[in-house]
């Protein structure tokens, strides 16, 4: 099968090993991910080295395994796009020398890809429609922004975290509560029809600016629990996680749809690992929608790291002639390029 546009995503920024082919910038023919959440749910994080090294072990696997999927083989690839960074720079450099390989040996184009942006372009997989100017909020363990995605398809940061991002923070308190890893998931599970305002929690910067601090409401949690140690009953526990949950959610959503308002923008994306969380999607689809403001996201395997939203992504700078070059590196800080 060779259609007009097939392009391979590979993506290594964290943890999950995952490659994907994409017909035509949204047609999914295959999308593996695989994840190393058991090696690492004992640290109660991402253990770097442990991470790249496994990644080693699996590239060539996964990559095999989305061909495959897709019924395609290396001969019939149009591009091959990968994340670059920002992410752990052993991790980034295991999926970049894979994709390398493979372009040089085919002379294709190499598409590097911004890890934080593709998460963003998850929501034009389903949605290839959307119309520009849009307002996207991306939440995940290690990046909370805002972007606006102008018309001309170029990107204006309007505003991020100045420490924790919220899934790191959720990872953090989960941790600390000793109810699972990933804090997001385990937070959301526990939280089911509790209390989400059985205790006061501060909303950091909520009238301030555009940017996000989430480490006074991790410091509150905590200096909460330890001047009343019942709070870890199991009787009270999951009401002060849902009051957590709740505190981190109504930022996110407030700043979002305030620079979705200022801007006058019609459409709020969300996107990246929190942006699964149901309450989240429900909040912002409501806050939203009492403003005349469409909400969207993606499905939920598109929400987490994938190689579907690099292939779209690296599918975009393709047809605006944003090509690599062989040499590119990889780079561990956020950064707006595209």
């Amino acid at each position: 099968m060779i259609g007009k546009d097939i392009i391979l995503g590979i993506e290594t920024s964290c943890d999950d090993t995952t490659a994907a082919v994409l017909k035509d910038g949204y047609k999914v023919l295959s999308n593996i991910v695989v994840t190393q959440e058991e090696l690492h749910k004992d640290f109660g994080g991402i253990v770097p080295e442990i991470a790249s090294r496994k990644h080693i072990e699996l590239i060539n696997i996964v990559i095999a395994q989305a061909l495959k999927r897709a019924n395609v083989n290396f001969r019939d690839l149009t591009a091959v796009g990968v994340t670059n960074g920002p992410g752990l720079i052993g991790s980034l450099l295991i999926g970049l020398a894979a994709a390398k390989a493979i372009c040089y040996s085919l002379n294709i184009p190499l598409i590097g890809v911004n890890h934080v942006l593709s998460h963003m372009y998850a929501n034009f997989i389903e949605n290839p429609d959307i119309k520009r100017p849009i307002v996207s909020l991306v939440a995940s363990g290690g990046h909370t922004s805002i972007y606006l995605l102008k018309e001309n398809d170029e990107f204006e940061i309007l505003g991020s975290t100045l420490d924790d991002a919220a899934g790191e923070v959720l990872d953090k308190i989960a941790r600390f509560l000793n109810i699972g890893y990933p804090g997001g998931p385990a937070i959301e599970r526990i939280s089911i029809n509790r209390n989400a305002d059985a205790y006061k929690l501060p909303r950091p910067m909520l009238k301030k600016g555009l940017n996000f601090s989430f480490s006074g409401l991790k410091t509150a949690v905590i200096y909460m629990v330890r001047k009343d140690k019942t709070l870890l009953s199991r009787k009270n526990m999951p009401d002060l996680a849902a009051s957590f949950q709740k505190a981190v959610i109504d930022v996110l959503v407030e700043k979002t749809l305030r620079a979705a308002l200022s801007y006058k923008v019609p459409t709020i994306a969300l996107a990246g690992g929190v942006s699964s969380n149901s309450y989240l999607r429900s909040e912002m689809k409501r806050r939203a929608e009492s403003h005349d403001v469409d909400a969207i996201y993606p499905s939920k395997e598109y929400c987490t790291d994938n190689a579907a939203m690099v292939a779209c992504l690296a599918y975009y700078k393709l047809k605006k002639g944003q090509i690599s070059n062989i040499d590119i590196d990889a780079y561990s800080q956020i950064s707006l390029k595209t």
